[in-house]
């Protein structure tokens, strides 16, 4: 076939198996048969053979994933991916209701609900209607690009039905018939079940041959906007309509009503309902569909104050506590854990649940062989929440919390004000082991390849003995490859993961050394405020306490803490190692030259020439600090087209307000930002 001819069938072919493709995966209505589709994709991929050049990564032939990727590059979410506020009971409910009708006074209220649906957090980028480019949630902030992945999921397009430059946000899940033929092959090749739907289309996305997700019969609800250019909507039920006339799937089971009442009478028929799905969902969604309303009831610092998840009540299942087993973790305190026989709860195999402390064994009444009440706190984490004495034969008997640490014998402490009996010597190998795990954790130095099972391998070998030697694994580059599963490429991208580790900023290094009660955010709050580890070093508790966020208890463990000579020593050999010691971050000062530094600035209507997100940096770059709501503690209104309320009140507050041109000429007079 000629060129000319070639590519007019080759567009032909595109868009026959693209609509296809929707009929089928997406509106459930097939129209050819599967001997038939597989004809026209044979014709497609041998003209795309024929001439390679005209293959474009939209094609349908893309789907079948390409070669193995060596690792997945990180990609930061413009605009944060942030977790809903939970609700688990009628009240709860109300309470949301309340407080959105109470922040919004006497405007009528619509809400949306939705189907939480139990999977893995996506995000899509699409440019000029052609998909480029798909995330993971990560951490809301940082997650995975796994484009390659989500390509081989059927029910996402590759091109839009119009042209459109937008970014949307949806859930990847693995349908139950899927993950019952995935576990009968893996049982039947004698490999490790999955345990849920949910693991397996996490797992399914993040394995680095595409080929393997393309393999796993993944598929997609999506559920919302993250952003939209050269169009707008002005509600969420809109802009679900408006997805999918783009061709994207959307959950049919979605829901809008005006009152609370109705919103909770659709909650409890689906309770009732919700095994007859041919997907998993673990609770129902519920947000204001308004567009104006939600910039007006803004965010928290975790989630959005216009949105709710509910969560359907825990599963519960009776089994048998077997025994009690104590571990020891990074801060020395000695957790039991209820050793149970397995028993399925909430589409999972449940052998152990945590019991926290000795004090609420005693209060649960728990002897070893008792018949105990099993759930799953929030679907996610296994609890025994009673005991059933009458089920008692007589052969029950109490557990005792050693005296000694199971580690390394010394004497357990509890210390004042404590529940928790500790291990409080440094030496603990447990200690050792779980601080070096801490440090390579995502929130910490976030070092790929050395997960748990790697540190104490590497512990147990005799190859790392504190986190500093974690420096020095490019010495033992033949005694890692000698190990299990550590092949040539593994061992150099953990390497490299390493090396790159060095650059992290300071709060980084801050949380990864463990330092009690000295969280993510404190670590951040002290990096900036200090700018250099060793100011942090030689600060005393006074300097330490006047910064707001740090208490006094918090103040004598970061003091206690840099007095250890052995943290000097430590600290030392990470300084020679090359690890930075530095913040890198943005440093507000209101006494800085930043022509917004120290001041509260809201955004309200759309901007023209940037996203929301992107607009937030800026003003972050500034010096200034986004909020949510307009307050007599609001500095400065930058308004967009569409204005609404938020205008109208800085205006009656006569707070200071920026239009778009304006705030355009400042950017211009300022290009750092």
């Amino acid at each position: 076939m000629e060129r000319i001819a070639a590519e007019q069938r080759i567009d032909e072919l595109r868009q026959q198996i693209e609509k296809h493709n929707r009929l089928y995966y997406v509106e459930d209505n097939p129209q050819i048969t599967d001997q038939e589709y597989d004809q026209l994709m044979r014709e497609l991929q041998d003209l795309e053979n024929l001439y390679p050049d005209l293959v474009t990564p939209d094609s349908p032939t893309q789907r079948v994933g390409g070669q193995p990727l060596p690792f997945f590059e990180k990609v930061e979410h413009k605009t944060p991916m942030l977790s809903l506020g939970n609700a688990f009971n009628e009240n709860d409910l109300r309470d949301f209701d309340r407080r959105v009708r109470q922040a919004l006074g006497s405007q009528p209220v619509r809400y949306v609900c939705e189907l939480k649906i139990d999977g893995l957090a996506v995000s899509l980028h699409y440019q000029d209607g052609i998909f480029v480019k798909g995330a993971t949630r990560g951490d809301g902030t940082i997650g995975e690009d796994i484009t390659q992945n989500l390509k081989t999921i059927r029910s996402i397009p590759l091109r839009l039905s119009r042209p459109l430059t937008l970014e949307v946000r949806g859930e990847a899940f693995m349908p139950k018939r899927a993950f019952e033929k995935l576990n009968r092959e893996r049982e039947e090749r004698g490999e490790a079940l999955f345990a849920n739907p949910r693991n397996s289309a996490a797992g399914s996305l993040r394995q680095l041959d595409p080929k393997i997700a393309a393999s796993r019969s993944l598929d997609t609800f999506i559920y919302g906007l993250g952003d939209l250019q050269g169009e707008s909507v002005d509600s969420h039920s809109k802009a679900l309509a408006l997805l999918e006339q783009l061709g994207f799937k959307i959950n049919p089971e979605s829901r809008v009503f005006d009152q609370i009442d109705d919103v909770i009478d659709f909650i409890g028929g689906w309770v009732e309902k919700r095994p007859t799905l041919a997907y998993d969902i673990d609770g129902m969604v519920i947000k204001v569909d308004s567009y104006a309303q939600q910039e007006e009831l803004g965010y928290t610092a975790k989630s959005p104050r216009w949105a709710i998840a509910y969560k359907f009540p825990a599963e519960e299942a009776i089994t048998i506590l077997e025994g009690i087993e104590v571990t020891v973790g990074r801060t020395g305190a000695v957790t039991p854990t209820a050793l149970l026989k397995p028993v399925s709860l909430a589409g999972t195999t449940v052998k152990r649940a945590s019991l926290h402390n000795e004090d609420i064994i005693r209060e649960k009444g728990l002897l070893i062989g008792d018949h105990v009440i099993v759930k799953k706190a929030g679907d996610i984490i296994p609890e025994i929440v009673g005991v059933l004495p009458e089920r008692r034969t007589g052969s029950e008997y109490p557990f005792v919390m050693p005296t000694h640490c199971p580690e390394c014998g010394s004497e357990l402490v509890r210390l004042e004000d404590e529940v928790a009996l500790r291990c409080i010597n440094p030496s603990c190998p447990a200690l050792i082991r779980e601080g070096m795990i801490h440090f390579v954790s995502r929130q910490a130095m976030n070092i790929e390849g050395l997960g748990e099972k790697v540190i104490t391998q590497l512990y147990n070998d005799g190859l790392i003995k504190d986190v500093a030697d974690i420096y020095d694994l490019h010495k033992s580059r033949e005694q890692l490859l000698q190990r299990e599963r550590m092949g040539e490429k593994s061992v150099d991208n953990m390497l490299a993961a390493i090396e790159n580790s060095k650059q992290n900023s300071l709060e980084r290094l801050l949380f990864g050394l463990g330092i009690r009660l000295v969280g993510a955010k404190a670590a951040r709050v002290l990096a900036e405020h200090f700018g250099s580890l060793d100011r942090v070093m030689a600060a005393s508790a006074e300097e330490l306490t006047a910064i707001d966020e740090i208490g006094p208890k918090m103040a004598d463990s970061i003091v206690q803490y840099f007095s250890l000579p052995s943290v000097h020593e430590l600290i030392e050999r990470l300084r020679t190692a090359g690890v930075n010691l530095e913040y890198k971050g943005l440093r507000i000062d209101s006494e800085s030259d930043l022509p917004l530094a120290g001041k509260t600035v809201v955004l309200t209507g759309t901007l023209e020439n940037m996203s929301r997100s992107e607009a937030e940096e800026k003003i972050t770059r500034l010096g200034g600090k986004v909020t949510g709501s307009v307050s007599k503690k609001t500095d400065l209104v930058i308004a967009g087209d569409k204005a609404g309320s938020k205008l109208e009140k800085a205006e009656k507050l006569g707070i200071q307000i920026m239009n778009e041109a304006e705030f355009r000429q400042l950017l211009a007079e300022h290009p750092q930002a």
